[in-house]
């Protein structure tokens, strides 16, 4: 591996937020998903959960759509909403989903900065009951189009792009590693292994 590729893999790691994940609730099209580990790579999101408890767990994600940036992320995979708040709840997380409801709040005036997991739902369906009694809130992105809704990827990447601008401003992007060391270190191995055969295959 060349030295510049190593010293990309830990400019990556030096930005990347623990503290801020995206759960993706029985989200049906695997091109959505395989978009939206795009958007969550480019903001410096580590961790992805996927929750699937009315659809099966899909084989594989859209390559084309993901840009292989599954490659970089780490996926934690659930069939249990209890679960997947315990996990989410033991890292100390607030938990905000995309639903329309009476206390639902603009995504503008949410708190990003926090240690915070985002929910986006099904299609069709949003984000279901279930989930929803586990959550700290629901927010929605403002609108004023005769549609009123946005495509789940486009959602999500509004969403932590938000995400992204709150924490710029709050000095989350300094390059000083928030990631644990053992953490740290394991993801650098196995980039850089990835790398390496990438490299062997130019």
């Amino acid at each position: 591996m060349t030295p510049q590729r190593e010293a990309k893999i830990k400019r990556v790691l030096n930005h990347r937020q623990p503290d801020l994940t995206v759960v993706m609730e029985n989200v049906h099209d695997p091109h959505n998903i395989s978009a939206v580990m795009r958007t969550c790579d480019a903001v410096g999101i580590q961790e992805l959960f996927i929750l699937n408890t009315v659809i099966r767990p899909h084989n594989k994600f859209g390559k084309k759509s993901s840009a292989s940036a599954a490659n970089w992320l780490t996926i934690h995979t659930f069939d249990n909403t209890e679960a997947c708040i315990a996990e989410l709840k033991k890292r100390g997380m607030m938990i905000y989903a995309t639903h329309l409801g009476g206390q639902a709040h603009s995504l503008y005036e949410l708190n990003l900065t926090q240690p915070v997991a985002l929910v986006f739902g099904n299609e069709h369906a949003g984000v279901t009951e279930e989930c929803l009694k586990y959550c700290d809130g629901n927010f929605i992105i403002p609108q004023v189009g005769m549609v009123q809704s946005l495509n789940i990827s486009v959602a999500c990447a509004v969403t932590l792009y938000e995400a992204y601008r709150q924490r710029e401003i709050a000095h989350h992007y300094t390059g000083t590693p928030m990631l644990p060391p053992e953490q740290f270190d394991k993801l650098a191995n196995k980039w850089g292994i990835i790398e390496t055969e990438q490299l062997k295959g130019e």
